[in-house]
């Protein structure tokens, strides 16, 4: 696929270096040569200095022949020009923005490609963390939560600790030790590698990174079976008031006690002004031993770095944790630095830019994929696809799951169908080895290699000439 990115700032430069790691036609196009220099020599791709909203910048960047832009340069009005330059100059089959304000959304007239600025998708990596932090303060016990089908099904990323009902014991064991709560365990890293092969006989260690897809209603089960459950969080404090961290107070004080820290005097003041008054605004440091000490910081649930400044958000969240808080969170915009931190003293570190991927590659993939959600620093892939055609004309439809040529280690986690039941009901199944697959199921596929993933693309994919 010719993917044309406008803006190669954290954000561009993540998108492009995982599109470029599946072998798609990239050109990145900014106003600062020496970033885009940076990216050409770490990154197989093209890039083009010049203002992307310019016809004559898209078309050097060959916009003319492009199968999609994605346009995340900082400003909101610029992703929105390039995207209109970019469907009613060069007719771009689909564009992507970027976008930070919250007064545009997703249906909004604003954005068709008729009469607004032809926006086919939006993204807005604040909301996008925003929502991954909500999910963390509702399940304190996970290190991930990803939902698919509408909510209907989720995926949780948990690491299994000493005395959980399902530790130590074998994954054949498990619907017995858990009868009313159907899950599939897709993968086990263990010392942070995944274990090749899981089956019945293969045991949970504590210490292990599970990850596990269940109905929603029953999440709550898998994790206690994995690992005591902690309290509910009541206590939350935020350190940090910018644009992530005023979203999440907004979303959450009606729930939870918020405490927010933020060094700017003018910016507290618009806190104040924009939160009601039983979420407390602090102006200081939120290094500041003192206070976080004044602040009683050992009591809190959760401690949520959400600064501009990745090294201020670690050095908090370690002393935070230090000081007895029960989970640190810290969003850190380098990957490297996520990588580093996650699972040490912090107990989860958020990439915001990671936090979107999944987002972009629902478009990017091929055949009928509902969601994508990028697992493992983008080494693995979650995805929902949805089933079409007849037994004739795709290689899933009226097959058992044992019959499906999935590629080794690829597992169908769970099938969501609808109940013929005129009301638009649908069921989730945990699937067995004899499961069979039906057309309009949406199937949710794990995949521990991007490498795979086309396979699994080519499998549910729509043919009128394939014959079994």
């Amino acid at each position: 696929m010719k993917i044309v990115i406008l803006g190669a700032g954290r954000v561009g430069e993540s998108v492009a270096e995982s599109l470029v790691s599946e072998h798609n036609d990239i050109t990145v196009v900014d106003t600062d040569p020496q970033r885009l220099g940076a990216l050409q020599d770490r990154l197989d791709l093209r890039g083009v200095i010049g203002n992307g909203i310019q016809p004559s910048v898209l078309r050097e960047a060959g916009i003319d022949d492009a199968d999609m832009l994605i346009a995340c340069a900082p400003a909101d009005e610029t992703n929105l020009v390039a995207c209109k330059v970019a469907h009613d100059v060069f007719n771009v089959p689909t564009t992507i923005a970027r976008i930070r304000s919250p007064e545009f959304e997703q249906d909004s007239a604003l954005l068709n490609k008729d009469s607004g600025f032809a926006v086919d998708q939006l993204i807005c990596p604040e909301q996008s963390v925003t929502a991954y932090v909500r999910k963390l303060i509702e399940y304190p016990e996970a290190l991930q939560v990803l939902e698919f089908a509408d909510g209907l099904v989720s995926m949780v990323a948990v690491r299994a600790v000493q005395g959980g009902p399902l530790v130590a014991h074998a994954l054949a064991e498990i619907p017995k030790l858990v009868p009313h709560a159907e899950m599939r365990i897709v993968a086990i890293y263990r010392q942070d590698a995944a274990l090749n092969e899981l089956s019945g006989n293969t045991r949970i260690e504590a210490g292990d990174e599970v990850f596990v897809l269940a109905a929603t209603e029953h999440i709550r089960a898998v994790l206690s079976g994995l690992r005591r459950m902690d309290r509910p969080v009541k206590r939350v404090m935020i350190a940090g008031g910018g644009k992530v961290a005023l979203r999440l107070a907004r979303q959450t004080h009606a729930s939870y006690q918020l405490k927010m820290i933020e060094q700017n005097p003018a910016r507290c003041q618009y806190l104040a002004t924009q939160l009601p008054n039983d979420v407390l605004v602090l102006q200081g440091d939120a290094t500041d031993e003192d206070l976080l000490g004044d602040e009683n910081v050992q009591d809190m649930d959760l401690f949520a770095a959400l600064t501009d400044d990745e090294e201020d958000n670690i050095m908090a969240c370690l002393l935070a944790k230090r000081m007895g808080a029960r989970r640190v969170l810290a969003l850190i915009n380098r990957q490297a630095y996520a990588d580093l931190v996650q699972g040490t003293q912090i107990d989860i570190a958020i990439s915001p830019s990671q936090a979107v991927i999944g987002e972009l590659l629902a478009y990017v993939r091929k055949g009928d994929v509902e969601a994508v959600h990028s697992l493992r620093r983008g080494a693995a892939e979650v995805l929902e696809l949805i089933v079409r055609g007849d037994r004739k004309t795709c290689k899933v439809v009226g097959r058992r799951i044992e019959e499906i040529g999935l590629p080794n280690g690829a597992k169908i986690g769970a099938i969501v169908r609808s109940v013929d039941d005129n009301a638009g009901h649908r069921r989730v199944i945990v699937p067995h080895h004899d499961t069979v697959v039906e057309t309009q199921d949406h199937v949710i596929v794990f995949v521990p290699n991007k490498s795979m993933v086309r396979q699994v693309e080519k499998l549910f994919q729509v043919s009128a000439t394939f014959l079994f």
